[in-house]
């Protein structure tokens, strides 16, 4: 019997609907299906809701409903419980989702079947040290992102590889991808589109105030070392555009590959 749990981003699944037809057809099939608590309640099938550790416990496959937004958000949450993701995209942007909401009875009955195959991605691991204290440790699956705040001028930003000096990057702040990440923000900012099964790391300055500031494609056995020289305020490092804090003048920020892999489930021969 599989252990599937069902996420749903509810903004993207207001009433439930979809996510009600989805859970009853998995039901009727002999799957174990595990909710987010509250999710669980408004359906009145209590009995299916769990605390969110054990969501990522006890499941052998997340089926996620939403968007990009909703599998970047997925995949950090249940580190360090690493399992197969597949996405039905309800969202506008579906990328790294798998297959759109009309086809989820044709994906599911894949999954059912085991006709799929797991797709592996590198995630991106961010420590910030404040006077020498580990403050914060955030994990992403596309991209650290240093930039400067609404008011802020220039920022500055000493850059290292492995200690050796890279470079000081001066203007709006500085993005560092995954190749599932390059197709993202990086992108915007004159990045390369890099092929997701790779294992690189792509460094790309925002706006530099440079003729010769470029992205740079590093190895993922490299430890990436930013230091905060700017003294303006409003300095903040995001994960994925979802979580973030304010970084401080001499703060360092040391960005290395996790020590996982996210995982998704492939269905369909679809090229990248």
């Amino acid at each position: 019997m599989m252990n599937i749990a069902v996420l749903v981003n509810r903004t993207k699944d207001f009433n439930l609907t979809v996510t009600r037809k989805l859970v009853n057809w998995l039901i009727e099939r002999n799957c174990n299906v595990i909710l987010e608590r509250d999710i669980a309640g408004e359906l009145n099938l209590e009995g299916l809701g769990y605390n969110e550790e054990d969501i990522f416990k006890s499941s052998d496959y997340l089926v996620v409903l939403g968007g990009d937004g909703t599998i970047l958000n997925v995949t950090r949450r249940q580190i360090p419980f690493i399992k197969p993701i597949l996405g039905i995209n309800f969202g506008h942007l579906g990328f790294i989702t798998e297959v759109e909401k009309e086809f989820m009875f044709d994906a599911l009955s894949k999954l059912l079947n085991y006709d799929f195959k797991i797709e592996r991605r590198m995630m991106l691991k961010a420590q910030i040290y404040r006077e020498e204290q580990l403050i914060k440790e955030l994990y992403s699956l596309n991209d650290i992102c240093i930039t400067k705040g609404t008011l802020s001028r220039i920022i500055e930003l000493d850059t290292f590889i492995d200690d050796k000096v890279m470079e000081t990057y001066r203007g709006d702040g500085l993005i560092v991808s995954t190749p599932t990440g390059s197709t993202a923000y990086s992108l915007s900012a004159g990045g390369p589109i890099v092929y997701p099964e790779l294992d690189i790391i792509v460094v790309t300055p925002i706006c530099p105030h440079s003729l010769n500031s470029r992205s740079i494609i590093i190895g993922s056995n490299k430890t990436l070392e930013i230091n905060i020289v700017s003294a303006n305020e409003g300095v903040c490092l995001t994960a994925d555009g979802q979580l973030g804090l304010e970084l401080e003048r001499g703060d360092r920020v040391l960005i290395t590959k996790a020590p996982y892999n996210a995982e998704f489930i492939k269905l369909y021969n679809r090229s990248f």
